[in-house]
């Protein structure tokens, strides 16, 4: 059972510690030979492939008993990231806790298109561009751009201080403090120009529908989409032709499910414009794109 408190015996090894803490999350976790050697290797400071190379190796009792902990909250549901108290993604590697969402490997597309996107706007042009990040949680997306982007300078909006908190360290952690500006404000309010580009993964679930793991561990001002879940992109796309200068892009992420109605909202906004939807590795519905004509 999840709540059963679990010990190791003293001079228990690698590989049967492994073996147990499986068996622990299994009926909890999709991935739970993964988790539990995620977090062994973060509490013994090791790389994951030095973990599976030296099965042999005798954990700490104290080590042990650590462990065993991050495993009770882990079959509870508490995501690996913040017990292990970071997470990578588009291969860079963020701090988080629960004061943000967990970066999910989805948002990677709305990266690369952003990406894309950027080189091209910026092509020709000797200013630097101008990308304006609306939610930006960890800072994981203003971040991945600052660091693929070299001459770009990035807003990172976000209503909540405690997630700003932890884009700062993000931001110092990558070395680019210098291109990364943090704004708390509500959406585009905070920015003092418009921006060549708008990008944003804006809370877009219906909190009711949330998969129960997440609603009991993540927080609930970055999820909360309002009653269809499309709260944010209604707002956000009243705001935005003000925002984005002519021949830029807006580029958001959505839920599987909200492609007709955001893409909509996005025509309205902007009925001259290029809408496209994008869809992710899965095959579902993931990124909305807005190129802006000059």
């Amino acid at each position: 059972m999840p709540d059963a408190k679990l010990h190791f015996a003293s001079g228990i090894m690698i590989a049967e510690i492994l073996h147990l803490a499986t068996g622990r999350l299994c009926s909890t976790s999709a991935t739970p030979r993964l988790d539990a050697e995620l977090i062994l290797a973060h509490l013994l400071g090791w790389p994951r492939a030095r973990l599976l190379a030296e099965r042999d190796y005798v954990v700490p009792d104290d080590l042990a008993a650590t462990f065993a902990e991050l495993l009770s909250r882990r079959a509870e549901g508490e995501p690996v990231a913040y017990l292990v108290g970071h997470k990578e993604f588009y291969g860079l590697d963020f701090a988080v806790d629960r004061r943000v969402l967990v970066p999910r490997p989805e948002t990677e597309l709305l990266v690369e298109l952003a990406i894309a996107a950027a080189r091209r706007i910026a092509a020709g042009r000797t200013e630097p561009l101008r990308i304006a990040d609306i939610g930006t949680g960890s800072g994981a997306i203003a971040v991945a751009l600052a660091v693929h982007l070299p001459d770009a300078l990035i807003d990172a909006v976000d209503i909540s201080p405690e997630a700003l908190d932890v884009a700062q360290v993000n931001i110092v952690r990558h070395g680019i403090a210098g291109r990364v500006r943090l704004l708390r404000g509500d959406l585009l309010e905070p920015l003092d120009a418009p921006a060549d580009m708008i990008v944003s993964n804006p809370p877009y679930t219906i909190l009711a529908e949330v998969e129960p793991n997440v609603f009991a561990h993540e927080p609930h001002l970055a999820l909360e989409g309002g009653p269809d879940g499309a709260d944010l992109y209604r707002r956000l796309f009243v705001e935005a032709p003000a925002g984005l200068r002519p021949g830029g892009a807006m580029i958001c992420e959505i839920g599987a499910w909200q492609g007709v109605r955001v893409v909509a909202l996005a025509r309205a906004a902007f009925p001259a414009a290029d809408v496209r939807i994008f869809q992710d590795l899965a095959g579902h519905d993931r990124v909305v794109q807005i190129i802006i004509p000059t």
